[in-house]
């Protein structure tokens, strides 16, 4: 099973109101483990950069002015994605972009039903919480430190992390010795086992204290405790 966890940088909002990709950023999943096989690119707009844009990306337009435009691009990029789903934070908004790019080469759009959204995969999770891919980088306790800005291909790599806490984690116990082979190849299943490494801390409990005291009042009304609530 292979999903691509995408990320765009902008220069703004809207294509339509004339703002354009400055970076495309994909990490490969293949059966829920990065492979190495990442896709990134700068993209140069032609266009100048609004200040807000560059405070949030920090890419200048004298930076861009030199990189390929997505004309050059687009192919190399669609070929990469290809027919298999797309993991995006906030999909509506990348594809947005990234379709509106690919109509201009004459480029078949990523279809909305090959997309993953993690956004609204997280708001159904954890209604009421904060879902941006900061905040959920906390609730998972994963290393964000190196986002002073944002950048396409290490927002896609932590999304590829938070995507993958959201689904219940990668496999528990495997590992994929070498991806880049095939699973039933001469080389063997490439699969062997390892000891997943226990989280530095333990994730925050979702049990509410009304809950907590509605569990302690079953127990306390039972004729006997259960065999799990007896003390050794």
């Amino acid at each position: 099973m292979r999903e691509i966890v995408v990320d765009t940088e902008t220069t703004g909002l809207d294509p339509t109101e004339g703002h354009r990709i400055v970076e495309i950023g994909c990490v490969e999943l293949k059966h829920h483990v990065p492979t190495g096989n990442n896709y990134q690119v700068y993209i140069n707009p032609e266009r100048d950069m609004p200040e807000e844009a560059e405070r949030v990306h920090g890419l200048s337009a004298d930076f861009l002015s030199d990189k390929p435009l997505f004309a050059d691009i687009g192919d190399e990029f669609r070929t990469y994605v290809g027919d298999d789903p797309v993991v995006i934070h906030n999909a509506s908004f990348d594809l947005k972009f990234l379709n509106y790019e690919l109509k201009q080469i004459a480029q078949n759009p990523i279809l909305p039903e090959q997309s993953v959204d993690t956004l609204m995969i997280a708001r159904r999770k954890y209604p009421g919480a904060p879902a941006s891919l900061d905040a959920l980088c906390k609730r998972f306790q994963i290393d964000a430190t190196e986002r002073t800005v944002h950048g396409a291909l290490l927002d896609a790599e932590l999304l590829a992390k938070v995507y993958l806490e959201l689904i219940g984690g990668a496999q528990p116990g495997l590992s994929f010795s070498d991806l880049g082979q095939d699973m039933g190849g001469s080389q063997g299943s490439g699969l062997k086992v390892v000891a997943r490494a226990p989280r530095p801390q333990p994730l925050p409990s979702l049990l509410t204290e009304d809950e907590a005291a509605a569990h302690k009042e079953f127990l306390e009304a039972l004729p006997s405790p259960p065999l799990w609530h007896q003390e050794s």
